[in-house]
């Protein structure tokens, strides 16, 4: 066995549900979600080689939004803060964006105010934003390996019924890694 194929063996695998957040220091790991019009934002000190992933449900700029996990405003100061504690340096800080779909035409496009929001956010923040995979129509699968930035993404093919039920499993949904991949560097 090589051991290209070794360190290949050995990568776990987290998902990271809609109002969680996950911070990693071990190379050996991929964070991993489903987004509709969610936003998944990540962060990582390419120096402290510490990364970590959020995955929100709407912005929560508004007046008298509670404290909750699926809003932007909460899940990017719990993201930066605990990359901060693990080493980070917030100006080494560097961010991926990835979600934001339309994928409920009758409604509001939530899925453009969480997009506009991470980005506000990081620029007022002055962290860079080196990629970004915002809007559309289509869910997406992220994977993040947060030491070393890399991430990556399908888009799937789906309805907007599936892409919201698969935003809140633990368990990745099953994709055709063949279909609609593409990496970002």
């Amino acid at each position: 066995m090589t051991s290209a194929a070794s360190s290949t063996s050995r990568q776990r695998v987290i998902h990271v549900v809609q109002g969680e957040y996950m911070i990693v220091r071990d190379p050996q790991v991929m964070l991993t979600t489903i987004l509709g019009s969610c936003v998944a934002t990540c962060l990582w000190d390419p120096i402290a080689e510490v990364g970590g992933m959020n995955h929100f449900l709407l912005p929560g700029e508004e007046e008298g939004v509670g404290e909750e996990m699926k809003y932007g405003v909460n899940a990017m100061e719990l993201l930066i803060n605990g990359l901060l504690q693990q080493g980070a340096q917030r100006t080494r800080l560097q961010a991926k964006l990835f979600g934001g779909a339309h994928v409920v035409h009758n409604l509001s496009d939530v899925g453009q105010k969480n997009a506009e929001f991470a980005l506000r956010f990081l620029s007022m923040e002055r962290i860079a934003c080196t990629a970004q995979s915002l809007g559309g129509a289509q869910a997406r699968r992220v994977r993040f390996w947060p030491t070393s930035g890399r991430a990556g993404q399908m888009l799937l093919a789906s309805t907007h019924v599936e892409a919201f039920s698969a935003e809140r499993r633990r368990s990745p949904a099953p994709v055709n890694d063949a279909a609609g991949s593409v990496e970002l560097f």
